[in-house]
Protein backbone atom coordinates (compact mmCIF):
# COMPACT_ATOMS: atom_id res chain seq x y z
CA UNK A 1 0.00 0.00 0.00
CA UNK A 2 0.93 3.36 -0.81
CA UNK A 3 -0.06 6.26 1.54
CA UNK A 4 0.70 10.41 0.35
CA UNK A 5 0.55 12.80 3.29
CA UNK A 6 -0.23 16.38 3.06
CA UNK A 7 0.91 18.65 5.08
CA UNK A 8 -1.52 22.01 3.79
CA UNK A 9 -0.38 25.41 3.28
CA UNK A 10 -0.40 28.34 1.19
CA UNK A 11 3.00 28.85 0.83
CA UNK A 12 4.39 25.38 0.92
CA UNK A 13 2.62 22.35 1.27
CA UNK A 14 4.39 19.28 1.95
CA UNK A 15 4.16 16.05 0.63
CA UNK A 16 5.54 12.77 1.09
CA UNK A 17 5.17 9.14 -0.15
CA UNK A 18 5.51 6.03 2.07
CA UNK A 19 4.90 2.26 0.97
CA UNK A 20 3.90 0.09 3.39
CA UNK A 21 4.67 -3.81 3.07
CA UNK A 22 4.24 -5.88 5.66
CA UNK A 23 4.51 -3.98 8.75
CA UNK A 24 7.61 -1.85 7.26
CA UNK A 25 7.63 1.83 5.92
CA UNK A 26 9.59 2.36 3.27
CA UNK A 27 10.49 6.62 2.17
CA UNK A 28 9.41 6.39 -2.08
CA UNK A 29 9.16 10.27 -2.37
CA UNK A 30 8.78 13.73 -1.04
CA UNK A 31 8.99 17.27 -1.99
CA UNK A 32 7.24 20.93 -1.73
CA UNK A 33 4.73 22.78 -3.74
CA UNK A 34 5.69 26.33 -3.54
CA UNK A 35 3.73 29.45 -4.01
CA UNK A 36 4.43 33.07 -4.66
CA UNK A 37 2.90 35.47 -2.43
CA UNK A 38 2.61 38.12 -5.16
CA UNK A 39 -0.02 35.72 -6.99
CA UNK A 40 -3.16 36.62 -6.46
CA UNK A 41 -4.93 33.67 -3.43
CA UNK A 42 -7.29 32.08 -6.67
CA UNK A 43 -4.20 31.24 -8.17
CA UNK A 44 -2.40 30.20 -5.44
CA UNK A 45 -4.91 27.44 -4.54
CA UNK A 46 -4.79 26.76 -8.38
CA UNK A 47 -1.80 25.86 -8.19
CA UNK A 48 -1.50 23.38 -5.32
CA UNK A 49 -4.55 21.65 -6.91
CA UNK A 50 -2.53 21.50 -9.78
CA UNK A 51 0.69 20.03 -8.73
CA UNK A 52 -0.73 17.78 -5.90
CA UNK A 53 -3.40 15.85 -9.33
CA UNK A 54 0.52 15.17 -10.80
CA UNK A 55 1.61 13.97 -7.80
CA UNK A 56 -1.45 11.60 -7.36
CA UNK A 57 -1.02 10.61 -11.25
CA UNK A 58 2.64 9.66 -10.97
CA UNK A 59 2.82 8.52 -7.31
CA UNK A 60 -0.36 6.19 -7.65
CA UNK A 61 -1.44 6.58 -3.58
CA UNK A 62 -3.76 3.92 -2.13
CA UNK A 63 -5.07 6.90 0.42
CA UNK A 64 -3.86 10.09 1.86
CA UNK A 65 -3.52 11.55 5.05
CA UNK A 66 -3.89 15.43 5.78
CA UNK A 67 -3.37 17.33 8.63
CA UNK A 68 -6.15 19.05 10.21
CA UNK A 69 -5.75 23.10 10.85
CA UNK A 70 -5.26 23.45 14.49
CA UNK A 71 -5.36 27.07 16.25
CA UNK A 72 -3.12 30.29 14.12
CA UNK A 73 -2.49 33.50 15.52
CA UNK A 74 -2.90 34.75 12.10
CA UNK A 75 -6.40 34.99 11.11
CA UNK A 76 -5.26 36.13 7.63
CA UNK A 77 -2.70 33.21 7.12
CA UNK A 78 -5.36 30.59 8.90
CA UNK A 79 -8.03 31.54 6.17
CA UNK A 80 -5.89 31.02 3.23
CA UNK A 81 -4.52 27.98 4.72
CA UNK A 82 -8.39 26.36 5.50
CA UNK A 83 -9.07 27.85 1.57
CA UNK A 84 -5.58 25.82 0.59
CA UNK A 85 -7.16 22.61 2.30
CA UNK A 86 -10.12 22.86 1.35
CA UNK A 87 -8.83 22.64 -2.94
CA UNK A 88 -6.60 20.28 -1.04
CA UNK A 89 -9.36 17.77 -0.06
CA UNK A 90 -11.68 18.06 -3.37
CA UNK A 91 -8.88 17.02 -5.40
CA UNK A 92 -7.71 14.06 -3.47
CA UNK A 93 -11.50 12.89 -3.42
CA UNK A 94 -12.51 14.46 -7.23
CA UNK A 95 -9.18 12.17 -8.16
CA UNK A 96 -10.84 8.53 -5.96
CA UNK A 97 -8.06 8.88 -3.15
CA UNK A 98 -9.27 7.98 0.24
CA UNK A 99 -8.29 10.62 2.62
CA UNK A 100 -7.49 10.22 6.60
CA UNK A 101 -7.22 13.65 8.90
CA UNK A 102 -5.33 13.87 12.12
CA UNK A 103 -4.62 16.68 14.00
CA UNK A 104 -0.22 17.58 14.50
CA UNK A 105 -0.93 16.27 18.63
CA UNK A 106 -1.92 12.85 17.21
CA UNK A 107 1.15 12.49 14.66
CA UNK A 108 3.70 13.69 17.39
CA UNK A 109 2.15 11.43 19.83
CA UNK A 110 2.17 8.26 16.90
CA UNK A 111 5.78 9.54 15.98
CA UNK A 112 7.57 10.06 19.34
CA UNK A 113 5.00 8.94 21.82
CA UNK A 114 4.42 12.39 23.04
CA UNK A 115 2.28 14.90 21.84
CA UNK A 116 3.85 17.83 22.93
CA UNK A 117 6.94 16.78 21.14
CA UNK A 118 9.31 19.65 19.74
CA UNK A 119 9.57 19.79 15.54
CA UNK A 120 13.45 18.68 15.82
CA UNK A 121 12.08 15.47 17.46
CA UNK A 122 9.71 14.53 15.44
CA UNK A 123 12.34 15.46 12.63
CA UNK A 124 14.59 13.07 14.18
CA UNK A 125 12.13 10.16 14.45
CA UNK A 126 11.35 10.23 11.44
CA UNK A 127 14.59 10.46 9.56
CA UNK A 128 15.55 7.42 11.58
CA UNK A 129 12.45 5.19 10.96
CA UNK A 130 13.06 5.90 7.05
CA UNK A 131 16.18 5.85 6.89
CA UNK A 132 16.64 8.87 5.62
CA UNK A 133 20.18 10.82 5.09
CA UNK A 134 20.54 14.36 4.36
CA UNK A 135 18.53 17.35 5.15
CA UNK A 136 15.02 17.88 3.36
CA UNK A 137 13.79 21.01 1.77
CA UNK A 138 11.50 22.20 4.45
CA UNK A 139 10.23 21.39 7.64
CA UNK A 140 6.71 20.76 5.45
CA UNK A 141 8.36 17.84 3.25
CA UNK A 142 9.25 16.04 6.59
CA UNK A 143 5.94 16.71 8.46
CA UNK A 144 4.13 15.11 5.51
CA UNK A 145 6.47 12.19 5.99
CA UNK A 146 5.35 12.01 9.40
CA UNK A 147 1.65 12.03 8.62
CA UNK A 148 2.39 9.46 6.10
CA UNK A 149 3.88 7.45 9.19
CA UNK A 150 0.94 7.61 11.12
CA UNK A 151 -1.61 6.75 7.86
CA UNK A 152 0.90 3.72 7.39
CA UNK A 153 1.09 2.04 11.26
CA UNK A 154 -2.50 2.68 10.85
CA UNK A 155 -2.65 0.18 7.90
CA UNK A 156 -0.57 -2.02 9.68
CA UNK A 157 -2.65 -1.96 12.86
CA UNK A 158 -5.85 -2.72 10.89
CA UNK A 159 -4.86 -5.67 8.54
Amino acid sequence: MRVLGIDPGIERVGWGVVDVTDSKLSYSASGCIKTSRLLAPAERIAIIAQNLEIIVKVRKPDEAVVEKLFFAKNKKTALLVAEARGAIMLTLHSLGVKTREYTPLEVKRAITGNGRAEKRQVAWMVKNLLGLKGSMSSDDELDALALCMLGGQKVIHNA
